[in-house]
C-alpha cells in the first residue's frame, strides 16, 4: 500500500471567514486512505469551531505565524514554527492564511516541508505578497484574474472553489419567516466591513420609496462600520423595511425564503477573490445581483446582466426594480439556471479531486 501523504492545513480562524466552511469541505472530502490530515489554527473561537472539531482530525491551536519585529530575533521566532512542522513529519502545508505574512513559508523551507498556498482575495501591493509567492512551492488561484500576480510562477493553478451543492440545496430545508411573505424580500450576507458597499445597498432601497421591498443582513454587524450602517437605515427611516440579524451559523434558511440575493461589494481594497455566499445563494436556487468587480464577475460571467457598475446604488435600483417587476415564474427558472451551473463549474467533488491530484504531485516533487 502506497504512503500516504501528512498535509497540514493552516487558517487563522474558523469564526471571521467564508473560506472556513471551504477548508472543512475539503478536509471532509480528501481520501484518508491516502491522506493523514491536520489542521493548525491560532484560535478556537467561532461557534463553527465545534463543526470542524466534529471531522475527528488533529486540531493545533498553535500560531503558524510570527511577526515581523523585532527583526533582530525573527529567526528565532520563526524556528519555532520550523520545529511544529518538522515535529509532526509533514509533507505538505497548505496555508489558508489570509495575509500577505511570508514567515509560515519561510519556515517550512528551513525544514524542507513543502509549503503553499490558496490565494483567497484580491490584491498584491506589497513586498510582503512577493517574498510570500517567492518562497511558495506552489499557489492556487481561484479566479481567472489573480495569475496576473505571478506571471512567473509556473507553479501554480487555477482551482475554483467547490461547494457542497447537496447541503445547499432548498429541497433540504425549511424556509424561515423574513417579515411579511406578501412582500419582496432581498438579502445580503457579509461579515460588515466598509469594502462590503453594505451601503450601496442600504441607499438603493431607499431610491426605490417601495414599502413592499425588504432586506434582510446577515453577518456580523456589531463593529463600527455596521453601527454605521444601522444608523444610515434610522437616517433614511428605513427600520421597517432594514433588518440586520446578524452571524448565523446555517444561512441556508435565509436563502430559501429570499426573491433575491445581492453583493454590493465595493472595486477598492482587497475585493473579493471568489465570494462563497454568492455561491450559496446560486446553488439554493436564489436569482443574484453582483456589483461588476473581479472575483463576483468571474462567478456570474456568463451572466453578465446579473451585474451593476460598482458603488452605484442607482443602477442597482434599477436591477431590483427589474426583479421586483419580473413574473415570479421566471425568477425560479433563473434560479434554477444558477443551481445547474453551479452544479457544472463549482462542485465540491472536482474541487476535492483537483487538490488531490496537486497534492500528489507536490509531495512526489513532479
Amino acid at each position: 500500500m502506497a504512503e500516504k501523504t501528512k498535509l497540514l492545513f493552516t487558517i487563522s480562524n474558523f469564526n471571521t471567514a467564508g473560506s472556513g466552511k471551504v477548508v472543512y469541505d475539503l478536509v471532509n472530502g480528501l481520501d484518508k486512505t491516502k491522506f493523514d490530515i491536520e489542521i493548525a489554527c491560532g484560535s478556537n473561537e467561532g461557534s463553527f469551531f465545534a463543526v470542524v472539531e466534529s471531522l475527528n482530525i488533529p486540531i493545533h491551536i498553535f500560531e503558524t505565524k510570527a511577526t515581523y519585529r523585532p527583526y533582530h530575533n525573527l529567526l528565532f521566532r520563526v524556528w519555532k514554527i520550523s520545529k511544529f512542522y518538522k515535529k509532526h513529519q509533514y509533507d505538505i502545508v497548505h496555508s489558508w492564511q489570509w495575509s500577505s505574512d511570508w514567515t509560515e513559508a519561510l519556515a517550512a523551507r528551513l525544514v524542507g516541508v513543502k509549503w503553499m498556498y490558496t490565494k483567497k482575495a484580491m490584491g498584491f501591493d506589497t513586498k510582503h505578497w512577493h517574498i510570500k509567492s517567492y518562497l511558495a512551492n506552489f499557489i492556487v488561484t481561484i479566479n481567472d484574474e489573480m495569475r496576473n500576480y505571478f506571471p512567473k510562477k509556473k507553479a501554480q493553478a487555477l482551482i475554483p472553489l467547490g461547494i457542497d451543492t447537496e447541503y445547499y440545496n432548498s429541497d433540504k430545508v425549511q424556509k424561515i419567516a423574513l417579515g411579511d411573505p406578501s412582500k419582496f424580500h432581498i438579502i445580503t450576507v457579509a461579515n460588515l466591513v466598509p469594502v462590503k458597499g453594505i451601503e450601496v445597498l442600504i441607499k438603493a432601497v431607499d431610491k426605490l420609496n417601495d414599502k413592499t421591498i425588504e432586506l434582510t443582513i446577515l453577518g456580523d454587524c456589531d463593529n463600527e462600520y455596521g453601527e454605521k450602517m444601522k444608523e444610515l437605515t434610522r437616517s433614511l427611516g428605513l427600520q421597517k423595511q432594514i433588518h440586520f440579524l446578524g452571524k448565523q451559523l446555517d444561512v441556508r434558511p435565509y436563502f430559501k425564503s429570499a426573491d433575491l440575493y445581492i453583493i454590493p461589494t465595493l472595486n477598492e481594497g482587497r475585493k473579493e477573490g471568489m465570494p462563497m455566499a454568492l455561491v450559496e445563494a446560486m446553488s439554493m436556487g436564489v436569482p443574484v445581483l453582483g456589483s461588476n468587480i473581479t472575483g463576483i464577475n468571474y462567478v456570474l460571467k456568463d451572466f453578465k446582466n446579473l451585474l451593476f457598475k460598482p458603488g452605484d446604488a442607482e443602477d442597482l435600483a434599477l436591477k431590483i426594480n427589474q426583479f421586483n417587476s419580473m413574473d415570479k415564474k421566471r425568477r425560479i427558472e433563473l434560479g434554477q439556471d444558477l443551481r445547474k451551473y453551479c452544479e457544472t463549474y463549482f462542485t465540491m467533488d472536482s474541487f476535492i479531486a483537483a487538490h488531490e491530484k496537486l497534492y500528489k504531485r507536490i509531495a512526489s516533487g513532479r
